[in-house]
């Protein structure tokens, strides 16, 4: 499906696009994300484009966005990297597309950042299946052990 007149219009405006990236943190500030993994409590996106960067973060009862008073040039996922959270982008965001009806689905911060994404982004519940799903890699330093060290079999 095409996108509409004025989509269409502020696509050709901007050659250069927007990027989205998306961060993964966070710790348990609600008793229920305790249930989630840690480090994959929450997710956000940062659209930029050739004026800056813009937040969007879906906060419990409130969605926060944010024009960053910072230039156009500044490495903001390098800067979220160094505070700790997993960042992957850039993205391209998805073309508007049309529904048959309304998403009948809670408003998490996943579903943001899979709106975002448009109507080609993987499907995910959590924050760690949206990390998983567009392709981030855990680091694991050292291997896993599950009944000891290799070779003992105490």
């Amino acid at each position: 499906m095409k996108a509409r007149l004025a989509h269409r219009r502020a696509l050709a405006a901007d050659p250069t696009g927007q990027g989205v990236w998306i961060a993964f943190g966070g710790v348990a500030d609600q008793p229920w994300l305790r249930l989630l993994r840690p480090g994959f409590r929450h997710c956000f996106a940062a659209l930029s484009d050739e004026a800056g960067w813009t937040v969007l973060e879906p906060l419990s009862g409130r969605l926060v966005v944010a024009r960053l008073p910072v230039a156009a040039g500044f490495d903001l996922p390098g800067f979220y990297r160094r505070a700790g959270l997993r960042v992957l982008g850039p993205f391209v965001p998805g073309e508007p597309a049309a529904s048959i009806g309304p998403v009948l689905a809670p408003f998490t911060c996943v579903s943001l950042c899979r709106a975002l994404l448009g109507p080609g982004a993987p499907f995910a519940i959590t924050p760690f299946g949206l990390f998983r799903a567009l392709g981030g890699q855990m680091a694991e330093t050292a291997p896993r052990r599950i009944f000891g060290e290799i070779g003992n079999n105490s």
